[in-house]
């Protein structure tokens, strides 16, 4: 194995889902200035508004996820297009 294969910041980071509260730890080189404390241990923290156990693909689920409120905001603005007359 070759030496100083891995960046020296390689580490164990945690990555919560926001729109479900899903937590799962990983190795990464991502920068962070949160942390968690998860059993004991305490992780940097990276925030995801989506993950394969929101997303519609993966969960099977038709239901749109919108933290940051984008959809609602498109219709209040321009509202239903398909009225009848």
């Amino acid at each position: 194995m070759k030496k100083d294969l891995h960046p020296s910041n390689y580490r164990e980071v945690a990555f919560k889902d926001m729109s479900n509260e899903e937590v799962f730890i990983t190795r990464s080189t991502v920068s962070t200035k949160e942390t968690i404390d998860i059993d004991g241990t305490t992780y940097p923290l990276v925030k995801l508004e989506i993950t394969n156990t929101s997303h519609p693909f993966f969960t099977g689920k038709q239901k749109l996820v919108d933290t940051a409120g984008r959809v609602d905001k498109f219709l209040s603005r321009y509202g239903d297009r398909k009225k009848k007359k």
